[in-house]
């Protein structure tokens, strides 16, 4: 069993940065891959970010590639997602999500879930 839980969402003006954080319990987490999801308000939750357990192979949404950083330090357990160059379409509910098996840019193939965080970016 692994629990999820995100910080570091706030309101931001658009070109500034912000970094998510994603601390799990479980100390199996370091073995599976970690991804990052967003849903903005009436819209689905689309994928933003994923990287393996190694933290070898990572991936990126077309919408945040070049802006967005997705790294994981094993030692403290956490995640993170560094977000530079914010835009107003960035503005979503951020969730970390964690599977065993695997990456995945489907919402549907993680197991565990984070309860999600609010990022806001003004223009």
């Amino acid at each position: 069993q692994v629990q999820l839980v995100e910080s570091g969402g706030g309101l931001v003006q658009a070109g500034g940065s912000l970094r998510l954080s994603c601390a799990a319990s479980g100390r199996t987490f370091n073995r599976y891959a970690l991804g990052w999801f967003r849903q903005a308000s009436g819209k689905e939750r689309e994928f933003v970010a994923a990287i393996s357990w190694t933290s070898v192979r990572t991936y990126y949404a077309v919408s945040v590639k070049g802006r967005f950083t997705i790294s994981r330090d094993s030692a403290k357990n956490t995640g993170y997602l560094q977000m530079d160059s914010l835009k107003p379409e960035d503005t979503a509910v951020y969730y970390c999500a964690a599977d065993p098996r695997g990456l995945s840019n489907s919402s549907s193939f993680y197991t565990y879930w984070g309860q999600g965080t609010q990022v806001t970016v003004s223009s």
